[in-house]
């Protein structure tokens, strides 16, 4: 129960960590199975980057602070600038990303907020473009 005066975090109410950890485990199927995304993970397990996005948004969106105590503030720009992100990832990994989102079935106010996040962010990381 919420104590009063005191909202649910779109964490909680999106399922918490179920949701999260569905998220991230149906948008690594899809990378997974794309040979230009899956390239930019030097990992042969995929289980470790798996790990860390879903602990960034579990935290993001108000559930445990697990991804900061184990690897520092997130710094999401400078983490992503060793990576050539061209706008054709950024596609390739929306399009991933957002088919994890179909999967959910959210509340339609969640799933419009979880998806502008989502875009944004991917553009937002963009360092490069096309040859």
């Amino acid at each position: 129960m919420i104590p009063a005066g005191q909202q649910q975090s779109f964490y909680d109410q999106v399922g918490g960590h179920e949701t999260f950890r569905k998220l991230v485990h149906e948008f690594y199927r899809g990378v997974s199975g794309d040979p230009e995304l899956r390239a930019l993970y030097p990992e042969e397990d995929l289980g470790p980057a798996e790990d860390r996005l879903r602990m960034f948004l579990e935290q993001y969106w108000g559930g445990p602070t697990t991804y900061s105590e184990q690897r520092g503030h997130p710094r999401l720009r400078m983490r992503h600038v060793p990576f050539r992100v061209t706008p054709a990832q950024r596609d390739r990994w929306l399009n991933h990303m957002l088919a994890a989102v179909d999967t959910l079935e959210l509340a339609p106010a969640n799933d419009l907020l979880l998806r502008d996040y989502l875009e944004r962010a991917a553009h937002s990381l963009v360092n490069a473009f096309e040859d």
